[in-house]
């Protein structure tokens, strides 16, 4: 069937790339003739189990300034909601569009989506047109000798950093606009107040100065820094990658260096991609643990003891400065994201896909292969993860990453009376008016979890045996 659109009109469909820096399916599209910028507001995204106020209040925001950005660039956003199998193929007849250009995207839901609107555009002739832009280097690039993905990270790092990645794009100085169609609007329903108190600044303007402000001064003590979540050394740019606001190729580019920091951020973007990648390989993760021998441990149901973690009143300082942070800010330190995952599945013994959830209803950055990834590595079910039987010592982890108690003081003020010395034990201080004392002995959670695991890991032997 021949495109039933005009070849030199074209549609450019924003999803998780709300940025004119460094877009190249925008470049495409502008290189090509006239643009409709769209964005479609999906119900399935905005309502399922991983749905998130601040979220949605962050993009919503994101996308008011994007709009504002090709307005001042002679275009506009076009805003639609329903599903893109169906609004998308209507959008393209509406503008006699002959390509669609969107950033691919590598989750199994965005997956799944895509190849029901390129059915649908098919079927009018009309191009689905797929860009990189959403990691630094593709799945399908990082490979081992064998042409298989790899699971272990330190591997996958070195073939990763020896990917070429592509040169980083200027914003266009101006959009050629389709004119005469309708732009709509946020719909109402969408437009909510987030739940954290204090929050981070939308839109591209002000993750492009964070970058700034890291490149130049913060990231130069970021290998000392990174694990103190007392002090403020880390970038502040996992909401801003999330979202498509910036681009992890410039952040590389920017970001590039020869010092032990430089490296270590670059490891860090390193995991990202690394959990994104095993989801596009294995997209099982989503749901299951990647390692089959540990899906079938017994979790406690535990209903009070998620309660507890969830409202940051665990009795263990850091991880209730952890989880307070994430309800007061919609972000955690990594190093407390570690410390605070370690002990819901460790010390708790409750299942990671709870604590999955829950992060992913309060997060900014929420992003569900950094998250999934992040949590089967602290539940040691997943890629590369700790093994079942290193399980952190919540008062030695305060002590060693938050030595003064400064973290745990500013999100557990029930504290600021105990001494030094006693904040990551306050019971032995006699504890404090309003803290409760520890909601389980952390020694003896610790065997309980080792059986778990050990029995786990006999009855996967027994049916493969």
């Amino acid at each position: 069937m021949r495109p039933s659109g005009d070849t030199g009109r074209s549609v450019l469909w924003f999803r998780r790339d709300l940025r004119l820096h460094d877009h190249p399916a925008l470049f495409a599209a502008v290189a090509r003739g006239s643009v409709a910028p769209l964005f479609v507001f999906d119900p399935r995204l905005l309502s399922g189990r991983f749905a998130s106020p601040n979220r949605l209040w962050f993009m919503t925001e994101s996308l008011r300034t994007l709009d504002g950005e090709l307005r001042a660039r002679g275009s506009q956003l076009h805003f639609r909601v329903g599903n893109p199998a169906v609004v998308v193929p209507a959008f393209a007849r509406e503008a006699s569009a002959s390509t669609i250009f969107a950033s691919r995207d590598y989750t199994p839901f965005a997956r799944r989506r895509d190849v029901a609107v390129r059915v649908g555009l098919a079927r009018d002739g009309v191009t689905f047109s797929l860009s990189p832009g959403h990691l630094a280097r593709a799945p399908q690039h990082v490979l081992n000798a064998q042409g298989l993905p790899y699971r272990v990270f330190t591997p996958f790092s070195k073939a990763w950093a020896g990917v070429q990645t592509r040169t980083v794009l200027r914003a266009p100085a101006s959009v050629s606009h389709l004119a005469g169609m309708d732009a709509g609007d946020i719909p109402a329903v969408f437009d909510i107040r987030p739940t954290a108190a204090e929050m981070p600044e939308p839109g591209e303007t002000a993750a492009r100065n964070r970058l700034a402000r890291w490149a130049s001064g913060g990231l130069d003590r970021y290998a000392d820094l990174r694990d103190r979540p007392d002090i403020d050394g880390t970038s502040g740019l996992s909401t801003d990658l999330r979202w498509g606001l910036l681009s992890p190729v410039e952040v590389l580019e920017r970001c590039a260096g020869t010092t032990e920091s430089h490296r270590r951020f670059r490891l860090e973007l390193a995991w990202r991609e690394f959990f994104a990648h095993l989801l596009w390989h294995f997209p099982n993760v989503a749901s299951e643990a990647l390692r089959e021998r540990y899906r079938r441990v017994a979790w406690a149901e535990d209903a009070g003891g998620l309660a507890a973690w969830k409202a940051g009143m665990t009795g263990y300082p850091i991880v209730d400065a952890g989880m307070r942070q994430l309800l007061a800010t919609g972000w955690m330190h990594n190093r407390a994201r570690m410390i605070t995952a370690s002990f819901l599945v460790k010390d708790l013994l409750i299942d990671w896909r709870e604590g999955e959830r829950f992060f992913m209803e309060h997060l900014f950055d929420g992003d569900v292969a950094s998250n999934n990834g992040g949590w089967q590595w602290a539940a040691s079910t997943g890629a590369d993860s700790q093994p079942y039987f290193r399980v952190f010592n919540p008062v030695l982890q305060g002590k060693k990453f938050d030595p003064e108690g400064v973290y745990v003081r500013r999100w557990v003020p029930e504290l600021r009376g105990v001494a030094t010395g006693r904040v990551h034990e306050p019971w032995l201080a006699g504890g404090a008016p309003g803290y409760p004392p520890p909601i389980v002995d952390h020694a003896m959670a610790r065997e309980r979890t080792l059986a778990a695991f050990k029995q786990a890991e006999r009855a996967a032997a027994g049916r493969t045996g």
